[in-house]
């Protein structure tokens, strides 16, 4: 024995569990209901979650049905743990930060300082004009503030991949409802450097999500059969071209932002990727040509092991569908891209959203994605600075790195908790893509209004907990921080960006021979037909020769507009409700100079009306309304006089139960007769026998823990004038 484990031994002698007797789950649950004094177990313990799911106290290995599952390795079986047998060891997830600045030289920077600060692969995301092939000179184009990069020509793409290291890099790029036109202009810019040999070293997806698009949108700038015709001449191309670049890109997070479940978001992304599958088939690509051409892109939201679940199940559910098609092999290993969740992000007090982003991508990478984005602190108020961009990276290379990561291969195997809520979250998806399938499949889910209402069912339930605060978002809705100073919004003249780019654009053409563009894209409908890779060397050629972005697109539509209107998905941030109500206040305070103020009528000595005074101060500075404290008041006299003195629009009476029956009735009175415009409310649910005397005695409103915040805070807005 050598000293080390001498020492260990004589420190720490061993111990063994046998000394730990064992108790059964019904021993278990029994001294639990003893420990809750009567309250109900299922009420107190037993957690409903969005999904329909009823989380438990306590699991066994009873519990987990795929436990078996469990001791084979990643790669193996259904691809539960995993697709890769070594798991992240060869080199981890792909370090994916968007990039997205309206100008292409400006998009270009951030690339080179993400990759040169740790950043693994390119990520470039497209404003929505891009995304819609639309013409920045047109009047009517939008240019919207959501970020993005704005490209028309081949020279906007040369600028934004200038000095960009391409080789062997993996490129994410969602490019909308169809690939063809800006993978055609990536793959101009390789061409004319004289870089075309890198095509093939280029991974990832440049895809195209039609879909999706219909989703978000409502509508399509073309029948969807076109759209798909594209997709399969793309992949015609991509397989000669880019043989490792993936094509068709499913986003999930489209079902998620718009407030949706884990089921939900997993239902829709299995549905479309089975859409997608079947138009393939159609156009005579087999199956497994077809799945191995799409990415799936989850959101991950604020239930931590339910997005860990969300990964695995994914893995599984789409290995079954691909199976039930005939496919094999590697087409029934998901490719799995994961961004931190949107929804979830604040506007109030944002540095906690560093502290969402940092679990959301904890269980993006424990569930096993191959690429990952995390979003900005500051994403729902403002562009990314380079502090926020900083500490959003250096959460990936922290998990990497310092937390060591890369090794555990599937560190969630095993969890009697995570393998039967993976096993749960997967029929519950099951059953609503059968529901999908039922209508017809997604589209006709969507143009039914079946999805819409289903996701709109889940987000009105998440409002209502916002509401009565049995969800907590901190800062928002619990906990508000009403010293904190705002984040500084840029300076942008919108106006000046887009007459930049509109310059650009209009300075491009001018070098180019309009004749012979036109003659180039005159020859692009001929190639639908012709041999495999012909359209998009002809879409290649336009570009060379001149064409815009939307000039190709005008000549691919073809006097078509979309076929399929549906109603749309609208995206959606969980606080956006509380965040307009603070607003208002802040509004009406820079209107009038006055914030609107509440008084805390506390009666009695600090131990008798602190509990309450401190709720109630908690409960009004979410509306960002300045609460007006003090030590208490001794008399009803005392406390009336107080408040009419203190020209608060508000008063909140706190004290005890025992205490109410006495001094409400004549200091909600006193209250109203020095000061009739006053609210008067009181803190606590009141018993069902005195409530009418205290509404008779002057009382508007109660406030408790079963009480509607929002509800209450709003009506006081209101009965100001401030709505």
């Amino acid at each position: 024995m050598d000293r080390e484990e001498q020492v260990r031994t004589e420190t720490s002698p061993p111990v063994s569990f046998e000394e730990f007797p064992s108790v059964s789950y019904e021993e278990w649950r029994k001294e639990a209901e003893a420990a809750l004094k009567g309250a109900p177990f299922e009420k107190r313990l037993v957690t409903r979650t969005y999904e329909g799911i009823s989380l438990q106290p306590l699991y066994l290995e009873e519990n987990a049905p795929l436990s078996g599952q469990a001791e084979t390795f990643p790669g193996a079986a259904d691809y539960l743990r995993g697709t890769d047998p070594l798991g992240y060891v060869r080199g981890g997830w792909a370090i994916a930060q968007k990039c997205g600045d309206a100008l292409p030289e400006r998009t270009n920077a951030l690339l080179r300082e993400e990759l040169a600060s740790g950043a693994t692969a390119v990520h470039i995301a497209l404003d929505g004009a891009t995304l819609r092939c639309l013409d920045v000179s047109d009047e009517g184009c939008p240019f919207e503030d959501e970020g993005g990069v704005s490209l028309a020509t081949l020279r906007d793409m040369d600028a934004l991949l200038d000095g960009v290291e391409l080789r062997g890099r993996e490129v994410h790029l969602y490019s909308g409802e169809s690939t063809a036109p800006i993978l055609a202009l990536f793959a101009a810019r390789l061409r004319a450097r004289g870089e075309a040999a890198l095509l093939e070293e280029i991974s990832g997806c440049i895809g195209a999500d039609p879909l999706g698009a219909l989703a978000l949108d409502g509508t399509l700038s073309c029948p969807l059969d076109a759209l798909y015709d594209e997709m399969g001449l793309v992949i015609h191309w991509a397989k000669m071209r880019m043989s490792r670049l993936r094509t068709v890109m499913v986003r999930g997070d489209v079902y998620h932002e718009g407030g949706g479940s884990a089921v939900q978001e997993l239902g829709c992304a299995m549905a479309t990727g089975i859409a997608y599958v079947r138009a393939l088939l159609r156009r005579g690509f087999d199956v497994n040509t077809a799945a191995a051409q799409m990415r799936f892109c989850f959101s991950q939201g604020a239930n931590f092991f339910m997005e860990i679940a969300k990964l695995r199940a994914a893995r599984m559910l789409w290995a079954q569908i691909v199976q039930a098609f005939g496919g094999s092999g590697d087409a029934c290993r998901i490719d799995l891209f994961a961004s931190t969740s949107r929804f979830t992000a604040t506007i109030y007090d944002p540095y906690v959203n560093v502290l969402r982003a940092s679990t959301q991508a904890f269980s993006a990478v424990v569930g096993g994605v191959k690429g990952m984005h995390v979003g900005w602190f500051d994403e729902a108020v403002r562009p990314p600075e380079g502090l926020s961009r900083r500490i959003a990276r250096n959460m990936q290379l922290l998990l990497r790195d310092e937390f060591h990561l890369l090794q555990p291969l599937d560190p969630a195997g095993g969890s009697w908790y995570v393998e039967a809520l993976t096993q749960q979250l997967a029929e519950r998806a099951w059953d609503f893509l059968q529901r999908i399938e039922a209508e017809g499949g997604m589209v006709q889910a969507l143009q039914s209004g079946l999805v819409q209402r289903e996701i709109g069912d889940v987000f009105a339930e998440r409002l209502k907990n916002l509401d009565f605060r049995t969800d907590r978002a901190v800062g928002v809705n619990m906990y508000a921080n009403l010293s904190e100073t705002p984040l500084p919004l840029p300076e942008t003249d919108r106006a000046a960006v887009r007459e930049s780019r509109r310059r650009a654009v209009a300075a491009y053409r001018e070098l180019m021979d309009d004749l012979f563009c036109r003659e180039r894209l005159g020859v692009l409908l001929d190639q639908v037909s012709g041999p495999p890779g012909a359209f998009l060397d002809a879409l290649v050629e336009a570009f060379f020769a001149g064409a815009s972005l939307s000039e190709v697109r005008e000549v691919l539509d073809d006097g078509f507009s979309g076929d399929v209107v549906v109603s749309p998905l609208r995206p959606h941030r969980w606080t956006e409700k509380y965040e307009a109500l603070r607003r208002r206040t802040e509004e009406a305070a820079a209107r009038t100079g006055r914030t609107f103020r509440v008084f805390l009528a506390n009666m009695g000595p600090l131990a008798q009306h602190k509990a309450r005074a401190d709720f109630s101060a908690a409960f009004m500075e979410v509306a960002g309304f300045q609460v007006l404290r003090n030590d208490g008041f001794a008399t009803v006299e005392e406390a009336v006089q107080a408040a009419a003195a203190s020209e608060a629009e508000a008063a909140v009476l706190c004290s005890t139960d025992e205490t109410y029956p006495e001094l409400v009735p004549p200091l909600a009175a006193g209250i109203k007769a020095a000061r009739p415009d006053m609210a008067v409310l009181l803190a606590g649910a009141p018993a069902p026998e005195h409530k009418e005397d205290y509404v008779r005695a002057g009382v508007d409103e109660f406030i408790h823990l079963r009480a509607n915040c929002y509800a209450v805070l709003d009506a006081l807005l209101r009965a100001r004038g401030i709505c």
